[in-house]
């Protein structure tokens, strides 16, 4: 019963984090993560209220795009010289990864073990099922076999298990992401430079070509002021994503694949 409590209370403690990240974006500039839960993998989005669900959407749906920006929406980790035991490490993540996607097969396992799919009622290229303990864990420790998310692709039956997802916190270095999978194997990356459109002018958020979203033209504070829009400089903490049945198994998401 008290496990039970606990992870009710690391649950709601994670969904309230989302809600009220934009009241925290100042933490962010200074490159420090909220002290509520430091390791939410949708760590500082805006999510209240007047911001309207659309924008999470639509930047939700620009991280799970075929189309992913790699300009200057994306931050990535350069690729190191390959180190003594890189590989192994590596292989051992993979091994790992693999091993909980056999758990997770069916995503009715995924939901009775308290992953959660994020905006279930938006379409996307590929559904996060976050598991919010996770994801709190992840901020103190590396866990390979506790994924912050499974990344599911929609099928006609339902979902189909395609990778999942490792986050750490925004504050990490490069060296802390080193010591979890080596960077001379892995990219993680960061989606940055975030300007939400007037409220009034959300429908811009996912247009092509527009100045707003993940793959808007606007990068700048100075630039989305003076479009009246809103700027978030960190969307999300560092993530990286693992496709261990895959050809690329470190690509950024669906059809992307990282620097070689």
């Amino acid at each position: 019963m008290r496990a039970k409590i606990i992870a009710t209370i690391l649950t709601v403690a994670a969904l309230a984090f989302i809600r009220t990240a934009s009241a925290q974006q100042a933490q962010h500039n200074d490159r420090q993560p909220p002290a509520s839960l430091h390791a939410a993998p949708m760590e500082g989005m805006d999510m209240s209220k007047d911001s309207d669900e659309q924008g999470a959407s639509a930047a939700t749906s620009m991280m799970s795009s075929h189309h992913m920006d790699m300009g200057p929406h994306m931050k990535m980790t350069e690729l190191r010289a390959p180190q003594p035991g890189d590989k192994e490490r590596a292989v051992e993540v993979v091994n790992e990864a693999r091993g909980v996607m056999q758990r997770y097969e069916d995503y009715h396992a995924a939901l009775n073990d308290g992953f959660k799919i994020f905006l279930p009622d938006v379409p996307q290229h590929q559904y996060h099922f976050t598991n919010y303990r996770y994801a709190f864990e992840a901020h103190f420790r590396f866990n390979p076999e506790h994924p912050t998310s499974l990344l599911y692709d929609k099928t006609a039956n339902g979902y189909k298990l395609a990778g999942v997802m490792y986050t750490a916190p925004a504050k990490a270095t490069e060296e802390d992401l080193n010591e979890r999978i080596p960077l001379s194997v892995a990219q993680w990356h960061e989606h940055v430079n975030f300007c939400f459109p007037p409220k009034e002018n959300n429908p811009n958020l996912v247009q092509k070509d527009s100045r707003f979203g993940m793959g808007g033209s606007i990068s700048t504070k100075a630039a989305c002021d003076q479009a009246g829009g809103r700027f978030v400089p960190l969307v999300f903490g560092w993530m990286v994503h693992v496709y261990p049945n895959e050809k690329d198994v470190w690509a950024m998401g669906p059809g992307m694949h990282h620097h070689d």
